[in-house]
């Protein structure tokens, strides 16, 4: 399932998608996660709505807290992976572009 992107969400909203962007809102219930993958060409960027939420990327390896109100960017490329922090909820906005989206599953 998570070859395509698939995975358990407590929720996924599609706000709007053009030719080479998307964004959507994603809410994670306590111990969901978007798990480890990454893009070809797209970069993610990320509004943390509530949370907070981290954002762990792998070469380099980094992890990123966001609390409501905060942003981050993933270029193409870095593998990450998106929880909530301490294994709670989250929900945030995620834009996708520029570029033909894929999901590249890592491990």
């Amino acid at each position: 399932m998570a070859a395509r992107g698939d995975y358990p969400l407590e929720g996924r909203e599609l706000v709007a998608q053009a030719n080479g962007l998307r964004m959507q809102i994603l809410t994670l219930a306590p111990g969901q996660e978007v798990p480890w993958h990454w893009h070809t060409e797209v970069t993610d960027t990320f509004f943390c709505m509530e949370g907070p939420m981290v954002i762990e990327t792998r070469a380099p390896t980094t992890e990123t807290v966001l609390q409501p109100g905060q942003m981050h960017a993933v270029p193409a490329r870095c593998a990450h992976r998106v929880t909530g922090q301490g294994g709670g909820r989250a929900k945030f906005a995620i834009l996708q572009g520029v570029g033909t989206y894929d999901f590249m599953p890592v491990g």
